[in-house]
């Protein structure tokens, strides 16, 4: 083997013993229970028990949907044959970047990997939650579905990833410690961010962009490092934020998309009638969190602001900001001359290529080849 691809190895399997004692099982190669094997009967006493890794702790989407699913109705529906338990992957202590690296090489047979995390390695992903691209969760839609086909076919053949949903969190907004009447209004103020495509509109918007892990967002509001943060509406009213901010934009920068997905040996290993289940239940789960997904969207600017309506979260006494022509113009131009340049830079002339083939069409917004 490649020296290179042994440290690789080796560094995937330090992940796996510390995702192995994260889920409390003797190891997260094999999908199921030693009472389970490939082609065996559903019908053996013991359940058929699958190990999951799932999305953000902490979130609606997890807490709700997620969670529940695996550990309640799986078992419902399948009137106790089949069993999961589930952990969500940043609790489990493997780096969100390397997810579908260990979902490929089996080490995770089930799990959940944010887009955002496939920015540095496969860029192309994040096509279809560049920054200033989907307004609103409609046109999301509309752009996820002409991108969908591209990104399971790729996610199959390049990857032996079979993506079973995509699921998507509520809108990622601006919150600011001081007064934010417009979006030009964060120049010279340092950001939060999450992913290179937040980071071009926010430069391009005169703001300085700060890569920041969700886990931090607090410490480093609190600190003075940012002065601002891009995070979720009802994810921002969790982590507290209406206490140490003032403002909220209403402008969903970007939303943020996670690829549920199985490594293909695991999902072909599985009960045919399990699989039969699973395909008819996950596009469910799916609609269900899209749907949460919008009312949260609706509700945490409602709990930040202190709404009656407010229903979720804890309620605040923030300044929403609506989103001005201004903020409108700007949005259209900078993912026109900035965001989406950048991201075919990064991600080079096939990728160009692709979003002329997928989304430019769907868009009316075709991207100019790699100079």
């Amino acid at each position: 083997m490649h020296p290179a691809h042994t440290s690789i190895l080796l560094r995937l399997k330090r992940h796996c013993a510390v995702l192995c004692l994260a889920l409390g099982v003797a190891g997260v190669v094999q999908a199921a229970g030693a009472a389970s094997t490939p082609g065996a009967s559903s019908t053996a006493t013991a359940p058929y028990r699958l190990r999951i890794v799932g999305g953000l702790a902490g979130i609606s989407q997890y807490i709700r949907q997620e969670e529940p699913f695996w550990t309640k109705e799986l078992s419902r529906l399948s009137a106790g044959r089949f069993q999961a338990e589930i952990v969500p992957f940043d609790r489990a202590g493997v780096p969100g970047a390397e997810m579908l690296r260990l979902l490929q090489l089996g080490v995770v047979p089930f799990g959940t990997t944010l887009m955002s995390s496939f920015t540095a390695q496969y860029p192309e992903y994040t096509a279809p939650d560049l920054a200033g691209l989907n307004p609103d969760i409609a046109t999301l839609k509309t752009t996820l579905a002409a991108f969908r086909p591209y990104l399971e076919k790729a996610l199959r053949e390049q990857h032996g990833v079979e993506a079973l949903a995509i699921y998507v969190y509520p809108a990622q907004v601006v919150f600011c410690k001081k007064p934010l009447r417009t979006l030009s209004e964060l120049t010279g103020r340092r950001v939060r961010v999450s992913s290179a495509s937040q980071a071009d509109f926010v430069g391009a918007l005169g703001g300085v962009p700060v890569l920041t892990s969700f886990s931090q967002i607090v410490p480093s509001l609190t600190a003075g490092n940012t002065e601002c943060a891009i995070t979720g509406t009802m994810s921002g009213n969790i982590l507290g934020l209406p206490s140490i901010t003032t403002h909220v934009h209403t402008l969903p920068v970007t939303w943020g998309l996670a690829v549920f997905g199985a490594n293909q040996a695991a999902w072909a290993a599985l009960p045919a009638d399990l699989r039969t289940l699973l395909q008819r239940e996950l596009p469910r789960l799916e609609a269900a969190i899209w749907a949460e997904s919008e009312r949260e969207t609706a509700d945490g600017l409602a709990c930040n602001r202190g709404a009656p309506t407010c229903s979720a979260g804890t309620k605040g006494s923030m300044v929403v900001v609506p989103v001005s022509p201004q903020d409108e113009r700007s949005r259209q131009e900078i993912l026109e001359s900035t965001v989406l340049p950048r991201w075919v830079q990064r991600c080079g002339a096939r990728c160009a290529q692709v979003w002329n083939q997928t989304i430019g069409p769907a868009r009316g917004l075709q991207a100019a080849p790699a100079k």
